[in-house]
């Protein structure tokens, strides 16, 4: 059976939007700035990956930005990778090996997981990972808090229902003072 693997960046208070702020040394729009444990820690994450799922925004958002990244080994993995994408309306625009999910998402990633495969990522599309998380169809959290508080918008655990516990996998800090978490989801 294959795992799910929840991969997402945030600031050491929670927030998980616009993730470049909290890595890099000025604010921009670029990809984050990653130290070199940051980075082998994202190939370790990606290369065990051949399926990502997408929610619409983040979909709708990185089919125009990660085409257009020179020389950056996620913009490689994430525009070659096949990406499922969560939503009910047809695809505006096309992107390399990308499709919407046909049906009921729970149900299509019940199926993808009895699947043979790789690893199934979701990246960013915090609604999505929120969703998935509430049907225990998460597996492994892989989460990357950098050392930076202060930044508005979303937090993956905001609106959590019930009690969930996790088991520490792995907690490696980075030479920036950035801490790469490894939890594997407890069933409910």
């Amino acid at each position: 059976m294959r795992k799910v693997v929840l991969y997402t960046l945030m600031s050491l208070d929670g927030a998980v939007d616009e993730p470049a702020r909290y890595f890099s040394p000025q604010e921009d729009s670029g990809p984050p700035v990653f130290d070199a444990e940051l980075d082998e820690g994202e190939a370790e994450v990606i290369g065990a990956q051949d399926v990502v799922l997408l929610g619409r925004r983040m979909y709708d958002e990185w089919s125009g930005f990660w085409p257009n990244v020179d020389d950056n080994p996620f913009a490689d993995f994430i525009n070659e990778v096949k990406k499922y994408v969560a939503t009910s309306t047809p695809l505006a625009s096309t992107w390399n090996n990308a499709e919407a999910i046909e049906g009921e998402v729970e149900g299509f990633v019940r199926q993808l997981k009895d699947s043979s495969g790789g690893d199934i990522g979701i990246h960013g599309s915090i609604e999505l990972a929120q969703s998935l998380l509430a049907a225990d169809l998460v597996d492994e959290l892989r989460l990357v808090v950098a050392p930076a508080v202060g930044f508005g918008g979303r937090r993956l655990f905001e609106n959590t229902t019930g009690i969930s516990r996790f088991e520490l996998v792995s907690a490696r800090p980075t030479s920036t003072g950035s801490v790469m978490l490894t939890y594997q989801v407890r069933a409910r």
